[in-house]
């Protein structure tokens, strides 16, 4: 096993998967993939993987990585992001999108999720993991920064100050109501990384069988409604429904 924070990360990329089509092969895009160090795991396992990233130093690594992988039908990289996706693929191509640690850094996690649901087939399924506003609040006040953690406690995903405040938290209501609203349902949310973060590596790293152990109690704890808001990642899967009809809102879609 390898550290128990990618681990857990992978583990979510595979129930996802699992949650979509099980052993079918699917068409999966990976949205802000960056490097590809899910899109080629997924693609050894005979998906067909397209990443869609804003860093053309990413997607040379991404290309890099497929080669030493030996991968027999390569991972396609495109240069993009969320808000001129439908330039670069077709409208319903896509089984599974992963959009991981997307909704965090756009102007409008609204915007892009009506984005991503133009691409999904219907009754395709969408990943988003976010990173969790309880999680943060903790983490402050732990480091005695209680001044922000009042402030990140007293604010939502909706008026989220991104230039003064970094980065978007969440909290699952919140994630599940953004998909609701553009014709996702919802089918598991969960949380990862609950302890993962704030056990000390020396522990993991030196304790016999602690990898392991720690890696079984995030399993268990993840749908556990006492302890997943508090989690570090708040990972949502979501169907389309069948009846949603895909648009484009760039009028000028590509196949790939």
């Amino acid at each position: 096993m390898g550290p128990v924070r990618s681990e857990l990360m992978w583990q979510a990329v595979a129930d996802a998967v699992t949650m979509a089509g099980g052993s079918s092969l699917l068409d999966v895009l990976d949205l802000g993939g960056g490097t590809g160090g899910d899109a080629v795991r997924l693609a050894q396992s005979g998906h067909r993987v397209t990443v869609v990233d804003p860093s053309p130093d990413a997607l040379a690594s991404l290309h890099r990585r497929g080669v030493e992988a030996g991968l027999a039908v390569p991972v396609t990289g495109v240069q993009g992001d969320a808000s001129d996706l439908p330039a670069h693929v077709a409208p319903a191509s896509f089984d599974l999108v992963m959009c991981h640690g997307v909704l965090e850094h756009v102007d409008d996690p609204g915007e892009a999720l009506d984005t991503v649901a133009t691409v999904l087939r219907p009754g395709g399924h969408v990943s988003v993991m976010v990173a969790g506003r309880n999680a943060a609040v903790a983490a402050r006040a732990l480091a005695g920064d209680f001044v922000t953690a009042q402030t990140l406690l007293g604010r939502t995903a909706a008026d989220w100050d991104l230039r003064s405040m970094g980065p978007r938290r969440f909290v699952v209501a919140e994630v599940e109501q953004l998909l609701v609203e553009r014709g996702f349902q919802p089918v598991e949310s969960s949380g990862v990384r609950v302890f993962a973060d704030l056990v000390p590596s020396a522990i993991v790293d030196t304790e016999p069988g602690a990898r392991e152990a720690l890696f079984a109690l995030e399993r268990i704890l993840r749908t556990s409604s006492d302890f997943t808001g508090f989690s570090a990642g708040l990972h949502t899967i979501a169907r389309l429904d069948l009846n949603s009809a895909p648009s484009d809102p760039g009028g000028n879609s590509a196949t790939l």
